[in-house]
């Protein structure tokens, strides 16, 4: 695999690992802020779940790739 694939690669795997730290670690913030009202404005817990479920999405979707990667080489 050529040198520049390689690092597109793994920039795509970093940017969706990112990407799924910041959606759980949001999710959870948002969840407590509703359940404790420290200011935060209150979240439905439907989009509290989807913005999880899209955290864990991108956690998936980085391994998967990183697979791919490795697979390749």
């Amino acid at each position: 695999m050529p040198p520049v694939f390689k690092a597109l690669s793994s920039i795509t795997v970093w940017v969706l690992f990112i990407l799924g730290w910041i959606g759980v670690v949001f999710a959870i913030l948002g969840y407590i802020g509703t359940m404790v009202w420290i200011g935060l404005p209150p979240m439905e817990l439907v989009v509290i779940a989807g913005i999880f479920a899209g955290g864990i999405v991108c956690f998936i979707l980085s391994a998967c790739a990183m697979k791919l990667r490795h697979m390749l080489e």
